[in-house]
């Protein structure tokens, strides 16, 4: 008898057990999640996301998001959970599309997905980790196209690891290197300090910044003087350290600054981070000659847009945009009289037909540009190893219609900036020509001195 009742009450005790796992469990389904009616509800009224072109990029059908594009803009519309946006445009206009309200985003899907294309090929072919495009409507900053590798599809979110989500050309940031001499030299001749034809002495390397400075080296051979002009064809650096000794610290820092350089973009809910400058007391000559051609400081690829954008755009800068309607409390501001800005964007045009015709120009176009190779910091030291691949640039040069910026981190083959980056620069602009339908001409001469 007393064996019965002791296993009469273990097995009490066991459906008590379960009864209240089954409350826990139950409360918990009320407090952290909806009923399923209501999820369902809650779906179905949200809002759609469609883009300049009128493609529609997310949108709610049977209860579930979904977004009809697929990996196109993946990184940039984000994700949901179950009801809720949890990455992206998804999270930073959760509130907006819950309530209903549709958004239109100024991105276009055939140049989207031009950058797209570009990038995943040359990725993969370079055996690099990652890289970033965007491409800026030059008259207006609105963003055309940003695009990732490695690609995300949100409709299967959950098979791709947490780096996939990252929407790179918002939020990496990174050393832009050789690319920044085009806008230090644009503002050194807005400056009166210099011409494109001023010439300068340029050993393979010189030491700057006194007793406690470094030595600073070229990597591509070139003749004892050179030019502005030749400085950004050969990307030399010591061109560079003669160009900034005028400069005074303030001066050149509040032009980067002006740029966009150092602060973060205006550009109102969309999660976006920022680069740095050197705080102004630590403007030395070394910092100041470094900062000439982007080394110790850092930015990201639509900050770097925005910035060449200015130079496309006659000098004035344009806060970027990305939702259409949504504009940031940012003021046009002008940077360069538009005389400086045409010189200098004709200097930048000789740099790629005179330097790399077949890896950026493109026969009976008139495209600008420049490239940048950056050593990455690992460890507190620039690595031997490890480099970014740069190219930012705009076409066609005589009025700009849009800036591209590339951006590919890692490659173990062919990582400079003029062997990867540029190429997918010519990919993309020859695809966004042919989608115009622009005929090609022959370019009349080039003035690059006033």
């Amino acid at each position: 008898m007393e064996v019965k009742i002791r296993n009469r009450s273990r097995l009490m005790q066991l459906l008590a057990t379960v009864l209240c796992l089954s409350l826990v469990w139950a409360y918990a389904q009320l407090e952290w999640n909806v009923p399923q009616g209501a999820q369902r509800s809650l779906v179905q009224s949200r809002g759609t996301i469609t883009s300049s072109d009128g493609k529609v990029l997310a949108q709610s059908m049977d209860g579930k998001r979904v977004y009809p594009q697929g990996r196109l803009a993946g990184q940039v519309l984000g994700m949901m959970g179950t009801t809720n946006g949890l990455e992206g445009l998804e999270y930073a206009y959760d509130r907006n599309l819950a309530s209903g309200q549709d958004l239109r985003l100024t991105i276009n899907t055939s140049v989207q997905a031009a950058a797209e294309s570009a990038l995943s090929k040359a990725v993969p072919e370079h055996q690099a980790e990652y890289g970033s495009v965007v491409v800026m409507e030059t008259r207006t900053g609105r963003v055309l196209a940003a695009a990732s590798y490695p690609p995300f599809d949100p409709n299967t979110w959950r098979d791709f690891p947490l780096d996939a989500r990252r929407n790179r050309p918002f939020l990496d940031v990174y050393e832009p290197g050789s690319v920044i001499k085009g806008l230090v030299v644009a503002a050194a001749i807005n400056e009166g300090m210099i011409t494109p034809k001023t010439t300068f002495d340029t050993p393979m390397r010189r030491h700057v910044g006194g007793r406690w400075g470094s030595v600073i080296n070229d990597s591509v051979q070139h003749p004892p003087t050179l030019t502005t002009q030749q400085v950004l064809r050969y990307s030399s650096n010591v061109g560079m350290s003669h160009i900034v000794e005028p400069f005074k610290p303030e001066k050149l820092r509040n032009y980067l600054t002006s740029f966009g350089f150092g602060t973060y973009p205006d550009m109102p809910v969309v999660p976006a981070a920022t680069g740095q400058l050197q705080p102004l007391r630590k403007w030395d000559d070394l910092v100041r000659v470094t900062s000439s051609f982007g080394q110790g400081m850092s930015t990201t690829t639509l900050q770097l847009a925005s910035a060449y954008n200015a130079l496309a755009n006659d000098g004035l800068f344009l806060p970027p945009q990305l939702v259409e309607g949504v504009a940031g409390n940012g003021e046009r501001r002008e940077i360069l009289r538009p005389d400086v800005a045409r010189t200098t964007r004709n200097m930048l045009q000789a740099v790629i037909e005179e330097g790399i015709p077949h890896q950026a120009g493109i026969k009976g176009y008139a495209l600008g540009g420049k490239t940048g190779t950056a050593q990455v910091v690992v460890d507190g030291r620039y690595s031997s190893t490890i480099y970014n691949s740069v190219f930012t640039g705009f076409f066609p040069v005589d009025a700009p219609r849009m800036t591209v910026v590339v951006m590919v981190h890692g490659a173990k083959i062919g990582h400079h900036g003029s062997m990867l980056a540029a190429p997918i620069f010519r990919e993309i602009s020859a695809e966004v020509l042919s989608h115009w339908g622009a005929v090609p001409r022959i370019e009349a001469p080039r003035t690059t001195e006033k």
